[in-house]
C-alpha cells in the first residue's frame, strides 16, 4: 500500500532549507509576541498561510485525491495535528519556557517519529544504525543547548509551558505519520485543506480564550506576515512533499537542524556570544545524521561519481 521512501538529492536539499526556516521562526515569534497575544498569533499565521495556498490550490484547479481512496478522517486530523494545535502551544508555551527548551524539544520530534513509524509505516522500521544516528544527534542538540537546557525563567506556569511545548513537538510527529499514511493526493491541496482546517480550529480557539483581536502595530503585522507566508505557507508545501516522498524519519532530520540554527541566528542577528559548544554539537548533529542515513548517503554519492 505505501511505496518505499525514495531519498534523492533534492530531499536533502529540501530538508536543509527547511532547517534553515523554521531555525529563524523563533525570533520571529518573538518579535510578534511583543504585541500580540499568543492564540491569535497562530490564528494569523495559520489564516494567512490559509489564504496563499488556498489560492494557489483554486489556480491548479482544487485536485486534491488523485485515486479513488478517499481518507476525510486523515485529512481532518492531519489539519488539527500540523497547524492549528501545535501552533497555540508553542506560542503559548514561549511564554514562560527558555528558547533552550524550547529547542530541544522540537529536536525531539526526530525520536517520537522513530517508535510510531516502526508501528505505523511498513517501510520505516527502526534499526540499530538508525537509532544510534538520531540519538547521536539529540545528545548533540543538549550539547548545544548546554546550562541553558537546565535553566528556569521562573514563571510560576513554566512547567505547563514545558508540556504545551512537548505535547507540540508530539504534534507534529504524529500528523507526519498520518501524512505519509494518506493515499495518493495533490501536494498543494493536502497543505491548502488541513491549513483552511487548522484555522478555523485555531480563529475559534483564540475568541474563546482571548476574546476578540485587537488591533497590531507594523512591527507585530509584518512579524505575523512573515510568519504565514514562509514558514507556514511556503515550508508547509516543501514539508508535504519531502514527507510523502522521503518519509517521516527522513524528514525528521530537520528537528535536529532548528536548534542550531536558531543559535547561529541568535548569534549572528543578536549579538549573542559564540560558543564552542556551536562547533561540538554541529560535529554530533552531522555525525547523527551520516549514521543514520548511511545506505542514502552511500547511495546518493555512488549515483553522482556515475
Amino acid at each position: 500500500m505505501h511505496t518505499p521512501p525514495e531519498i534523492t538529492a533534492k530531499s536533502w536539499l529540501s530538508i536543509s532549507l527547511l532547517g534553515l526556516i523554521w531555525g529563524s521562526t523563533f525570533l520571529v515569534i518573538e518579535i510578534a509576541l511583543e504585541g500580540i497575544t499568543p492564540f491569535w498569533l497562530a490564528a494569523w499565521r495559520i489564516l494567512i498561510a490559509a489564504v496563499l495556498t488556498s489560492v494557489v490550490w483554486g489556480l491548479g484547479g482544487w485536485r486534491l485525491h488523485l485515486s479513488e481512496d478517499r481518507d476525510w478522517r486523515g485529512l481532518l486530523l492531519f489539519g488539527l495535528l500540523s497547524a492549528s494545535l501545535p501552533f497555540q502551544l508553542i506560542s503559548w508555551g514561549q511564554q514562560s519556557v527558555t528558547s533552550a527548551f524550547a529547542g530541544v524539544s522540537m529536536a525531539s520530534v526526530a525520536l517520537i517519529i522513530l517508535p510510531l513509524a516502526h508501528f505505523f509505516l511498513p517501510n520505516e522500521r527502526i534499526t540499530p544504525r538508525r537509532l544510534g544516528g538520531f540519538i547521536i544527534g539529540f545528545i548533540g542538540v543538549m550539547v548545544l543547548m548546554g546550562p541553558q537546557l537546565f535553566a528556569s525563567t521562573g514563571e510560576s506556569a513554566e512547567w505547563l509551558g514545558r508540556i504545551a511545548c512537548l505535547l507540540a513537538a508530539g504534534c507534529y510527529a504524529s500528523s507526519s505519520i498520518i501524512l505519509r499514511r494518506l493515499p495518493p493526493i495533490d501536494a498543494i491541496g493536502v497543505s491548502a485543506l488541513p491549513l483552511v482546517i487548522g484555522a478555523v480550529f485555531a480563529i475559534t480557539a483564540a475568541f474563546i480564550v482571548e476574546g476578540p483581536p485587537l488591533p497590531v502595530d507594523g512591527k507585530t503585522a509584518v512579524a505575523l506576515a512573515v510568519l504565514g507566508l514562509i514558514p507556514t505557507a511556503g515550508a508547509n508545501l516543501l514539508r508535504v512533499q519531502v514527507t510523502r516522498t522521503a518519509g517521516p524519519v527522513f524528514m525528521s532530520l530537520t528537528s535536529y537542524q532548528v536548534p542550531l540554527w536558531s543559535m547561529i541566528f541568535g548569534v549572528l542577528l543578536l549579538d549573542e556570544p559564540f560558543d564552542n559548544s556551536l562547533v561540538i554539537s554541529l560535529s554530533l548533529i552531522l555525525a547523527g545524521v551520516g549514521v543514520s542515513q548511511y545506505h542514502g548517503i552511500k547511495k546518493l554519492l555512488s549515483g553522482s561519481k556515475g
